[in-house]
């Protein structure tokens, strides 16, 4: 049976922990002349993208590289997916490549756990739908555990558009399984009202933001509205766009990318000392060589997907 990656909670603690002990591991081979290690020579990994990316999926091809695996990359532009091809399909015609594993991001949740049963390559979930984007999720954690040296009693401010962020889903569970106090703050509009039901509080003001260790924003997701979610950018920009003004000394400011700037960031946040954007995108690479390897050479780290 495969083992695959398909949500945050696949993983307990402690297989976050080894996850994120083996990615510092490999942040050494980052510094190496010639970055590659042979942990996946003759394996294939292949990049199922049916939606726009460019840190994610350039991150696994390159992590999947640094492994010296053969990497096969799908985009649905260009490829038989334009002709109508079905998903179970292209699945079908990949594994005939015999992959080790297949990484999927797709606009429909659920999406990964679908490719999990037709395929025997390990499956990792790059992002499926409004519904998670783990090793998103893994990658903040190293971020922050590298600058706080643990997540236990961190307060952790996620702000912005929760309703269509996968990555909210994702960090919230990954941050709590980690020690952290979440709380969500956004237009009630764009708080789902069961959010809390992950463990999360939630806020409809910045009033209390102060009290935040880490302010973790969110992109305005708008190609996943079909609704008026807010009355403008302007005025939401007002109430919740964080500015350099709006943080204090020390707090720690994130963002998964891409950036709308001007909407959720202000340009003198995003260029702050305190932001540590720059540190989550270099900290992509080592993270997803640390998940390709576990799942496909280290000892056993994930439930398996039936």
């Amino acid at each position: 049976m495969s083992r695959h990656l398909i949500s945050i909670d696949d993983l307990d603690r402690a297989a976050i922990e080894r996850v994120l002990d083996r990615a510092e591991s490999f942040e050494e081979v980052s510094g190496r002349e010639i970055k590659k290690v042979p942990a996946l020579r003759g394996r294939t990994v292949v990049n199922l993208f049916y939606e726009a990316s460019t840190r994610t999926s350039s991150s696994f091809e390159l992590a999947a590289k640094r492994l010296s695996a053969d990497v096969v990359s799908v985009r649905s532009t260009g490829s038989s997916i334009d002709k109508g091809e079905s998903l179970k399909d292209t699945v079908q015609t990949l594994s005939a490549y015999d992959p080790a594993a297949i990484v999927i991001r797709s606009p429909h949740a659920g999406a990964a756990q679908l490719v999990a049963g037709w395929t025997i390559a390990s499956v990792i979930n790059a992002g499926d739908g409004k519904h998670e984007h783990p090793t998103q999720a893994l990658l903040d954690v190293f971020t922050l555990r590298r600058r706080l040296g643990s997540l236990d009693g961190a307060r952790i401010w996620i702000v912005g558009d929760v309703m269509h962020s996968r990555v909210a889903r994702s960090d919230i569970l990954a941050f709590r399984r980690m020690g952290a106090r979440v709380t969500v703050c956004g237009p009630p509009t764009l708080i789902p009202r069961d959010i809390e039901a992950l463990g999360c509080d939630a806020e409809a003001t910045l009033n209390n933001l102060h009290e935040a260790d880490v302010v973790y924003v969110l992109r305005m997701q708008h190609e996943r509205m079909r609704d008026s979610f807010v009355p403008s950018l302007r005025e939401y920009a007002a109430r919740y766009q964080i500015t350099s003004a709006r943080l204090n000394p020390g707090q720690l400011l994130m963002h998964p990318g891409p950036v709308n700037r001007g909407v959720e960031l202000s340009g003198d946040a995003i260029d702050s000392p305190q932001a540590l954007i720059g540190e989550q995108v270099k900290a992509g690479v080592a993270v997803r060589m640390a998940v390709l390897y576990e799942l496909l050479v280290g000892s056993p780290m994930l439930m398996a997907v039936a």
